[in-house]
């Protein structure tokens, strides 16, 4: 049985936890329908009231709440939009979007925010091993992106020692890991990876740091095996998914060490699972939409946020105990990097899961869509690296079979030397569109 951070909290059972998720939606939907012009004037035009909101499953009533909404709502209403509701007085932080996609959405934090956001991001850190004395070297960006910040102050309420670095300099954070020895290292796999490939190239092994923990977010692919074995032998550690976004929390669920799908925070987040074209739950463990809703965010509530994330949800309790509700896997890819070419439909992470399968390829891979004009047909290519010289007549052939056994579909294929694609400590961008757009 698993150490707690908040046993009460972590163990509670399912009817205990959906009476005080009810009780708790009441009231936001009542204060954002009191106090929010916003979600007053969207929910009037849906035909909800509060009153309809008579059980959990209720929720379903309410329409969803989508970025552009909200990009649109704070370009009407600067800079804040109608549904940031918690009193000026209160307010402590502004964190925007990444705005990749985008202008940025800001949200803000009031005082009882930045507390339980804290509050939670150390439940997961604790979950997946994260212990007082610890030296966590956080490579999360700090200022205006939300993970660097929720990490360093949940990292501090552990009583951990935190090294500050942030997303950059790849060479500092190796020397971190000698000295003073760092144990736990948090930040994107992307720039994981990175890291473990420069500590190979400068002959430093896993064995010679006392790095023990790496907890990856920002982008998937932690889930994935062999994405997970390369940053665990790249590195010499446990290594753990831990999800988050702006407009909802940037570190509020993550794995355990029972590496059996990402924990929710289920007291301060109700978790949905929506089939995006009928709009309806979808069964247990059945891959929909992520949807979710604040349950006790003060300043800027959500309430139904389609986050465009593909995840699945299942209910049964963990091997470490916890009984909040899981998704195994991860987040498994966006709606939006929903690949179609010749009839089949795929995501970047099933090409992952090829790509780092092959010990000869790198970690790096794009995926390229073109339009050939002269046969009037698209073109999707995967790009990758090789490690070492490989007779491209023998391998190519391999891997495509490879990609069509996880793709249902073979697509091209380009072998590109070590180092053609570039590094980021930020999201890795996989999908590149160069088709003309009409």
């Amino acid at each position: 049985m698993a150490d707690y951070y908040q046993k009460e909290v972590e163990t509670m059972s399912r009817k205990e936890l959906a009476e005080l998720q009810f009780e708790r939606l009441k009231w936001q939907v009542n204060r954002c329908y009191q106090n929010s012009p916003f979600y007053q004037e969207k929910w009037q035009k849906a035909g909800f009231e509060p009153r309809h909101l008579r059980t959990l499953a209720d929720i379903r009533n309410i329409p969803v709440v989508t970025k552009n909404e909200l990009r649109d709502e704070q370009t009407q209403y600067p800079p804040f939009g109608r549904f940031t509701m918690a009193p000026q007085s209160l307010w402590r932080e502004l964190h925007p979007s990444s705005g990749t996609t985008g202008n940025p959405v800001n949200t803000i934090w009031a005082e009882q925010d930045v507390a339980n956001i804290t509050d939670v991001t150390a439940r997961m850190m604790w979950g997946f091993g994260v212990r007082p004395g610890d030296i966590v070297q956080n490579g999360f960006s700090y200022g205006l992106w939300v993970a660097g910040m929720s990490s360093h102050y949940a990292a501090k309420k552990l009583g951990c020692f935190v090294i500050p670095i942030g997303a950059q300099m790849t060479s500092k954070q190796i020397q971190y890991f000698k000295n003073p020895g760092s144990h736990v290292l948090l930040s994107t796999p992307s720039f994981a990876l990175h890291i473990a490939e420069k500590m190979a190239e400068e002959g430093l092994s896993p064995e010679q740091i006392p790095l023990r923990i790496g907890a990856f977010g920002g982008e998937g692919g932690t889930q994935n095996a062999s994405t997970r074995s390369r940053l665990e032998s790249g590195l010499g550690i446990d290594a753990y998914d831990f999800y988050g976004l702006a407009e909802i929390g940037p570190t509020f669920a993550a794995e355990c060490t029972a590496k059996a799908g990402l924990h929710w925070a289920e007291d301060h987040y109700l978790i949905e699972i929506i089939n995006p074209e009928t709009m309806e739950p979808c069964a247990e463990g059945e891959i929909g939409v992520l949807v979710i809703t604040h349950l006790t965010r003060e300043a800027t509530p959500m309430v139904r946020y389609w986050t465009n994330d593909l995840a699945k949800l299942i209910t049964e309790p963990c091997a470490c105990g916890r009984t909040h509700a899981r998704s195994p896997g991860g987040i498994l890819g966006r709606a939006d990097d929903l690949v179609v070419y010749k009839g089949a439909k795929f995501y970047p992470s099933q090409v992952e899961k090829v790509i780092r399968s092959f010990d000869c390829l790198s970690d790096q891979y794009r995926i390229e869509l073109t339009h050939d004009e002269e046969r009037g047909v698209d073109i999707c290519t995967v790009v990758v690296e090789r490690t070492r010289e490989i007779l491209e007549e023998d391998f190519v052939p391999k891997l495509k079979k490879a990609l069509k056994e996880e793709l249902m579909v073979t697509p091209e294929v380009s072998i590109q030397p070590y180092g053609y694609i570039e590094r980021t400590a930020f999201k890795a961008k996989r999908l590149y569109d160069l088709r003309k757009k009409v």
